[in-house]
């Protein structure tokens, strides 16, 4: 038996990275997975690595509507949505903060934190009607509470999404819904220079990987065992946390 038999999930930007990596660690632990992304061939390949367990449904996290036919979908599909992960999130490239424009500001806000305000409210509706609880994990960063030059507006969306699950937890938590975060470090998801501003050498991970004490950087994996734990009965008395991911970088 799986930690997730007779579990469903909903799991947003699941066509690649961390979402698509959580989605087929849910389905191996026995989930039912609505993969949802905005981008088709993405999501559909997620399906195809486990297609008995997976459904895809195409869905642009900023739009109220698109939540409610998700969500709706998940329902009709498997019968339930016990775990929501809010996945779907987007950056600019490192770079000074006076050169990030209005438009990069706007979208990062707009998929980092209006996205999970719309899918929270999408989907708590149900959880509390059919009054099982459920749990909520939200993808946040390790910028969320050790922010760098760079990316300043980038960590401040997900310092907002660290507050918001504190926040959701202590509201929802009477109604046995939990409410997490993972704040993952740079992973090998082929991002390492879009986060960190510097070219992708071995000299320049070198460097970055001497402030991690465990001495690597992040794996999908890292983050997507995590999720299983956060969504079984394992962690059953776990609410409000951000639990970093990051090999002890924030220490």
């Amino acid at each position: 038996m799986g930690r997730l038999d007779g579990k469903v999930a909903l799991v947003t930007g699941a066509g690649s990275g961390f979402g698509k990596g959580i989605s087929e660690a849910f389905a191996a632990e026995g989930a039912k997975v609505l993969v949802c992304d905005i981008n088709q061939d993405g999501g559909n390949a997620t399906v195809q690595t486990n297609p008995l367990a997976m459904a895809f449904h195409k869905m642009d996290v900023t739009k109220a509507s698109d939540w409610k036919s998700a969500v709706n979908a998940a329902v009709q599909k498997f019968g339930k949505c016990d775990v929501l992960v809010n996945n779907a999130g987007t950056s600019y490239r490192n770079k000074p903060t006076v050169d990030v424009t209005e438009e990069e500001f706007q979208k990062v806000f707009d998929v980092n934190v209006k996205g999970i305000f719309l899918g929270c409210n999408a989907w708590v509706s149900q959880a509390i009607e059919k009054k099982e609880g459920g749990v909520i994990i939200n993808i946040a960063s390790v910028g969320a509470s050790r922010p760098r030059p760079g990316l300043v507006w980038y960590n401040a969306s997900k310092g907002a999404v660290a507050n918001v699950t504190k926040g959701l937890a202590a509201e929802y938590g009477p109604h046995q819904i939990r409410v997490v975060s993972i704040c993952p470090l740079v992973t090998s998801t082929g991002l390492f220079s879009h986060f960190t501003g510097v070219p992708d050498t071995p000299e320049n991970r070198k460097n970055f990987i001497s402030n991690v004490p465990m001495g690597r950087i992040g794996e999908v994996e890292d983050v997507s065992s995590t999720a299983v734990f956060l969504a079984s009965s394992d962690a059953k008395f776990i609410t409000g946390v951000n639990l970093d991911v990051d090999g002890g970088r924030c220490i």
